[in-house]
């Protein structure tokens, strides 16, 4: 292997070490394809070299390199990796000196090294906020260059899954299998005429924390790899990317549809906050078509709003043709695909502009991190994003890191939900002390037959009704012993809830019964236990009401 001359800050007395060139930043081709990824420090002068190029090496450091350097040098890599700190502060500079025990090799080298990457020309903008696409393929965000986030080689979403937006497309150099969590509140300038590049647009930067990360975008890259999207923001909750997005989509004085089944914080969002923007809402059923063709012709529509399936009751939405419908008026449609999980249902391929998820729940899928998104088209996802960086609740790059670690499992982890709450699913409805349930995969279901050509599985919660009063109920969630008694779904473990008490609690019964939620009603979200486990458990609850 050749090693390339390079030239060492002297802050560091450290042994010979190797360098090897890296075929993604230097332009080598990939995978037989003739797109090479920009290097982004090509050609720009460094402050610890006087002026020199940064090279686009990475370095091979011996075993007894990261002892040497100080503590507080340890601490200052900690997240992004040794070789990132020092590879920033070296270059191809031959009038600053090479490290004695390197300048041998590197002279007898220097012949097969290559040569530095041509310098990036300048790239126009179209807004402070929006991504960049450059040429060939490459999307540029704040300072990191990314690939397009779905290689070619890979055709499955459980392939995707685990390495879309990492393999040939992280901006991050770094030798580590892992995604490096980059902590960080601003990213700085090396001088001022850096800064006034960025400011007149000449360049990019995340500028600040709060504006992006590069541990986000990879997540953000996953997410657009399994939707089909063009775009992804992520955010610090579900719930703040659905409250976002209605305010930066919906003008004051307009008009949303949504319909009556739905989370509850969502509807109070809309019934209590939106008024005070003069923005009004029409609440259909589902199943309505009617009732939406009517407001979308009575109204000017800005935004048709809707889980599919929806909770707690699992309804589902013809999307191809509330598309249809909505877009012959100019409506945007945004699905909340958060029950459905991106490997289930893929709204934006059947018509849907927009796709919500709540990232804590199947995405992240593991009960430990908080997290939602947004996925569509370039020009609407930048729009929300705006707004996203003057409003705040941006996702924390620790945050972001567990999310990209639970999707690598999200297709084994989905796909044993699905078989597990499709089978318990038909067990209760056979059940005698079991009044009813709702579940997409069932044969009885209002929207078996649009569930059954638009996703691929029915999902891993399914909702039910003792055949009792409330305190029947109360004796059979608290006879269980494998599930949870906890707000959430979508993780390892199973969690069960009672709706009436763990949401609605605060509503007498007779305004519980408006929305649908009777005092027998059970939410359960099976986990990755074996299915024989929890089909005993369940069973036995039931037999000790």
């Amino acid at each position: 292997m050749a090693v390339s001359s390079f030239q060492c800050p002297t802050i560091f007395s450290i042994p010979s070490f190797q360098c090897r060139s890296d075929p993604d930043l230097v332009g080598s081709p990939i995978g037989g394809s003739s797109r090479r990824r920009f290097n982004p420090t090509a050609g720009m002068p460094s402050p610890f070299t006087g002026g020199g190029r940064m090279s686009s090496m990475i370095l091979r450091f011996p075993p007894n390199f990261v002892r040497q350097l100080s503590i507080k040098a340890r601490r200052n890599c900690s997240n992004i990796g040794v070789a990132q700190i020092v590879a920033a502060k070296w270059s191809n500079n031959p009038d600053s000196g090479s490290p004695p025990a390197a300048a041998a090799a590197a002279s007898s080298a220097s012949a097969a090294a290559s040569a530095p990457a041509a310098a990036i020309p300048p790239v126009a903008l179209n807004g402070v906020d929006e991504e960049v696409v450059a040429a060939e393929g490459i999307r540029e965000i704040g300072s990191v260059q990314l690939k397009d986030s779905k290689p070619s080689f890979l055709s499955s979403d459980g392939s995707l899954a685990v390495h879309a937006g990492e393999r040939l497309g992280r901006g991050i150099v770094t030798d580590a299998i892992t995604t490096p969590v980059v902590n960080t509140s601003a990213y700085h300038f090396k001088n001022t005429a850096e800064l006034l590049d960025f400011k007149e647009k000449r360049s990019v930067s995340f500028e600040y924390g709060r504006y992006g990360n590069p541990t986000t975008i990879v997540l953000e890259d996953k997410i657009s790899a399994l939707e089909g999207a063009e775009s992804t923001l992520v955010m610090a909750s579900g719930m703040c990317a659905s409250t976002v997005m209605l305010l930066a989509l919906v003008p004051a004085g307009g008009h949303i549809v949504t319909t009556t089944d739905c989370y509850r914080k969502t509807r109070i969002f809309m019934e209590t906050f939106l008024p005070k923007m003069g923005i009004t809402v029409t609440v259909i059923d589902p199943a309505d078509i009617a009732g939406l063709e009517a407001a979308v012709n009575k109204y000017q529509v800005s935004l048709f709003f809707t889980e599919s399936p929806t909770n707690p009751f699992l309804r589902c939405v013809d999307i191809e043709l509330v598309s249809e419908i909505c877009h012959k008026r100019g409506t945007l449609v945004c699905i909340d695909g958060t029950f459905a999980t991106p490997l289930n249902q893929k709204a934006l391929a059947f018509g849907a502009d927009l796709v919500v998820h709540s990232l804590t729940k199947y995405i992240g899928g593991h009960n430990d991190v908080l997290g939602g998104c947004i996925c569509g088209p370039l020009k609407v996802v930048s729009e929300i994003r705006n707004l996203h960086h003057v409003l705040g609740g941006t996702l924390n790059p620790n945050a972001a890191y567990l999310i990209i670690r639970g999707m690598k499992t999200m297709h084994l982890r989905v796909q044993q939900q699905n078989s597990t709450a499709s089978r318990m699913a038909e067990i209760l409805e056979a059940h005698p002390k079991v009044s009813h349930v709702y579940y997409p995969g069932l044969a009885n279901h209002p929207e078996h037959h649009i569930a059954k050509r638009q996703m691929t599985g029915f999902g891993g919660v399914v909702s039910f009704e003792i055949d009792g009063d409330i305190e029947r109920t109360i004796k059979f969630v608290d006879s269980l012993k494998i599930p949870y008694i906890a707000p959430s779904f979508g993780g390892c473990e199973s969690i069960v809830d009672q709706p009436a008490i763990m949401s609605y609690w605060d509503l007498a019964p007779e305004e519980r019964l408006k929305y649908g939620i009777k005092d027998n009603l059970v939410r359960f979200s099976f986990g990755v236990e074996d299915f024989e486990d929890v089909k005993a458990d369940v069973l036995q609850a039931l037999e000790a009401i």
